[in-house]
C-alpha cells in the first residue's frame, strides 16, 4: 500500500495524467508568462500577490525639458501668407510682424528655412532661431 504520491506513481509512466501527450506545452499550464491574466480563473492569484498590470520600467524624464509649446521658424514661415490673409501677422514694407503668442507658441526654435524677412516677438528664441532670423535681416524679440 503506497504510502505518498511519489511512491504511488513510481514505475508509471505518466503519473495519471493520462496519455504521455497530454502534460506537454505551454497549453496546459494557461499560456507563458502572465498570458490570459484577466481571462483565466486563477486571477485571484495575480491580485493577491500585487500589481501586475500597467506599464513600469523607466521614466523619460528629459522629455518635459521643453516647457510650453514650441514651434519651429520654417513652420512659421511657411505660414505667413496665411497668417497675414487672417490679420495674425502685418506686413510692414518687405518685412512680416508677427507676435508668436497668437499662435499659443512660447519658444520658436530653428528648423526649417526662412525665405521672408520677419520681426518675430516671443518668450524665448532658440540660437540656431536668432541666427537665421537676422540672417534674412529680421529681428528676434523676447516679450
Amino acid at each position: 500500500m503506497p504510502v505518498n504520491k511519489r511512491s504511488k506513481y513510481r514505475g508509471s509512466r505518466t503519473c495519471g495524467g493520462g496519455t504521455h501527450k497530454n502534460r506537454r506545452g505551454a497549453g496546459n499550464r494557461g499560456g507563458r508568462g502572465n498570458a490570459g491574466v484577466n481571462a483565466h480563473h486563477f486571477v485571484k492569484a495575480y491580485l493577491v500577490r500585487g500589481p501586475v498590470f500597467g506599464k513600469c520600467g523607466f521614466k523619460h524624464y528629459h522629455e518635459a525639458s521643453i516647457t510650453g509649446d514650441v514651434l519651429d521658424i520654417g513652420e512659421i514661415d511657411q505660414i505667413i501668407p496665411i497668417l497675414v490673409r487672417t490679420g495674425a501677422a502685418q506686413e510692414e514694407g518687405d518685412t512680416v510682424v508677427f507676435d508668436a503668442a497668437v499662435l499659443g507658441v512660447e519658444k520658436v526654435l530653428g528648423g526649417g528655412k526662412v525665405s521672408h524677412k520677419m520681426k518675430i516677438t516671443a518668450a524665448a528664441f532658440s540660437q540656431q532661431a536668432i541666427a537665421k532670423i537676422e540672417a534674412k535681416g529680421g529681428h528676434a524679440m523676447t516679450s
